[in-house]
Formats: C-alpha cells, sequence, structure tokens
C-alpha cells in the first residue's frame, strides 16, 4: 500500500516542485493535438521563443531536453568545445548555451529547410555566436541523399522527399580539435558509418551522445558501436526509447525502425 501510495503521489510532487515538468505539461495540454508538419511561430517556454515546423515533435523534444536533461554533462572548462550532428530547429543548442554560455558550439543540420529554422530561432534568442553548417555529418563531401520528413526525422535511409544535400566528413573536423567536451550524434540512422569512420579519431572526445536507430530495412549494428566506444575508453549506459512490449512477438515489422536507443558515452 505504502509502495501504491508513493507511486501515486510521486508524479503530483514532482509537477509541484519541478517548473520545466510543469512546463512540459502546459506545452501538451495546449499544443499535443495540433496537426502534423504544420509550422507554428513565436512558440514560448521557459525564458526562451522559437518558431517550429512541427508542434508534437518540439513537444517531446523540449521533454527530453529540458526536463529529462539527456544532454546534460558536467566539464571543468570554461568555453566547452561541443559538436552538435543533428542540431535540428535548435532547442539542443539553446540547452547547451544555457548551461555554458561560452561553449563554442558547431551545429550540422543537413535540412536546408530545417536549417533555416535553426538560424532563425537562435537568432531570436540572442545566440550568435554558433557556427551553422548546413551539411549532412557524413564520411565524405560528395553529398547525399536525404529524406527530407519535415520535423526532426530527416534521414538517409527514409524513402520520401529525397533531395541532394551537401555533406562533410564529420572525422576531418574532430581531427581539427585539441578536445570536444560533448559529441551528439542524432542523424537518424547515419550513426554507425560516420562512427566508423571516426573511431580512430575519438580520443579528444569526452562525453558522446548517440541517439542508435535500428531501420528494418538495415543490419543492426549497435555491437560494433559499443565496440567503438569501448575500444575508444569509454563506459556507456544505454536508454531504451522505444519500450516495445512483447518483442518476441511485437517485432515492429511494420515500422520503419524497430530498435530506438540513447547512448551515453563518457570518459573517467
Amino acid at each position: 500500500m505504502k509502495r501504491l501510495l508513493k507511486d501515486c503521489i510521486r508524479p503530483l510532487y514532482l509537477h509541484v516542485r519541478s517548473k520545466k515538468l510543469r512546463e512540459f505539461h502546459w506545452l501538451y495540454d495546449k499544443y499535443s493535438n495540433y496537426p502534423r508538419y504544420k509550422p507554428v511561430n513565436n512558440i514560448k517556454f521557459l525564458d526562451f521563443v522559437v518558431d517550429v515546423p512541427d508542434l508534437p515533435s518540439f513537444i517531446w523534444q523540449f521533454k527530453e531536453i529540458f526536463v529529462d536533461e539527456i544532454y546534460n554533462f558536467e566539464t571543468i572548462e570554461t568555453e566547452p568545445v561541443i559538436y552538435d550532428c543533428g542540431a535540428n530547429i535548435g532547442m539542443s543548442i539553446i540547452h547547451f548555451k544555457k548551461l555554458y554560455p561560452n561553449s563554442r558550439i558547431k551545429a550540422f543540420e543537413a535540412d536546408p529547410i530545417i536549417k533555416g529554422y535553426l538560424q532563425n530561432n537562435l537568432k531570436r534568442n540572442n545566440i550568435n555566436d554558433v557556427e551553422v553548417i548546413n551539411s549532412a555529418a557524413w564520411i565524405d563531401y560528395n553529398g547525399v541523399e536525404f529524406s527530407i520528413e519535415g520535423a526532426d526525422g530527416g534521414s538517409i535511409y527514409g524513402n520520401a522527399n529525397k533531395i541532394k544535400v551537401p555533406s562533410i566528413r564529420l572525422k576531418d573536423f574532430i581531427e581539427k580539435e585539441i578536445r570536444i567536451d560533448m559529441l551528439k550524434v542524432d542523424i537518424e540512422g547515419s550513426e554507425y558509418e560516420v562512427l566508423n569512420d571516426c573511431k580512430d579519431s575519438l580520443s579528444c572526445v569526452k562525453n558522446i551522445f548517440i541517439e542508435y536507430h535500428s531501420w528494418n530495412n538495415n543490419n543492426q549494428r549497435l555491437s560494433e558501436i559499443l565496440s567503438i566506444l569501448e575500444n575508444n575508453g569509454f563506459r556507456y549506459y544505454i536508454e531504451n526509447v522505444t519500450k516495445r512490449t512483447c518483442p518476441f512477438i511485437n517485432r515492429a515489422e511494420q515500422n520503419p525502425m524497430d530498435l530506438q536507443l540513447n547512448i551515453f558515452g563518457y570518459k573517467k
């Protein structure tokens, strides 16, 4: 009975105690029924204001980034170096700049339309010292065929609305840095190819976040990604995003992806 009461009371306690959680509930109640992929401007949250191409994805980005604080990291550096691969509309960068106002950030965003939202949102929130690179973080400079999804799911593995976008070789950028305090890799399925190309260049990286996507029409490469982390001295923690019930029966074969994980890598 005590456990039941605790489980019932805890959400209310957290709601009252946490301003960010209250903000999420307010955003969810106000915007969760909005149609997908309908642009909306002047969305206010906490001390910020953004334009968004898709309200549902914005709401859950806010939950992950500002409430769950999945990108929080500690450093003694006064000007930490952050690489944001898959910067989307800038929510992660706003959060990084709130954590470390003097951080030096490179933001990579492949989708040219989403890049416009990113630049505008940074400007509206007086963040003027971020280098925005409108290219896919990739393994060469030849460009890639990229599926425009309209929110935060654009990918080289998507099937609809394919366009050719510029690409950069992330390995070359990393090797120019003395240190990278946070490397965020959320590139919708391209993470294995990019990390495999960078596997001998990660010694300068102190913390790494990887959103691992297992696309149903591709081989799973999780073990290889974890080996790359282990070989570079990272310890890691893995969080399941999809949380499928009855996975032996519910194999998600009709979904584009059958597994999505957040992988947090850090060095002692």
